[in-house]
Order: C-alpha cells, then structure tokens, then sequence
C-alpha cells in the first residue's frame, strides 16, 4: 500500500514535468491494493473478536499485527531509499568521472 501510494505521488510529479510520463500504477491496481489492506484487516479482526481469547491475549494480538504493519512499511521504505540512493551516488560519481 505505502509503496503504490509513493509511486503515484512521485509519478504525478514527474507528470508536470513530463507530460507524456506514463503512470507505473493504474487506478485498478491502487484500488485492489487499498482492497487488500482493508479486507486483511477486517478479516483478523473480526475473527480475533469472535476468538474465544481473554481480553489481554486479543491485545496481545492487536499489538503483533500493529508491529508486523509498521515494520514491513519500515523495511520496505529503506528498501526503496537504499535503491535511490544507489542510482543517485551512480549519477554522481558518473558526472565527477566526466568532469575529472
């Protein structure tokens, strides 16, 4: 989800600049992503309310999912970064070869 929403933020940006930019997401596949992360969702939480669990194990529960969310956000935003940053220092290193 975090990944097609950075990619249409960056593609609406390169569209101003480039108008013919074709977009990397359609509108279908950013639809079934955000379908995805709310019927995933859902579904664990309506089966962990219908779990016959103690209250603090369900929190238990509550916290795993919330910890798994961030951190596969988290590793797929350094993933990324780590990726950008390599084409960005190649372009450097290849305009101070040209120069030097």
């Amino acid at each position: 989800m975090q990944k097609v929403v950075r990619d249409n933020t960056e593609d609406r940006e390169i569209r101003l600049e480039n108008p013919k930019h074709r977009m990397r997401n359609t509108s279908a596949f950013t639809g079934m992503a955000i379908a995805g992360l709310v019927i995933g969702y859902a579904m664990f939480f309506i089966g962990l309310y219908n779990a016959p669990f103690e209250l603090n194990v369900k929190g238990y529960y509550i916290a795993v999912i919330l910890l798994i969310s961030y951190s596969a956000i988290g590793v797929q935003k350094v993933t990324r970064d780590n990726a950008e940053d390599k084409d960005i220092l190649a372009e450097l290193e290849s305009k101070r070869d040209f120069q030097g």
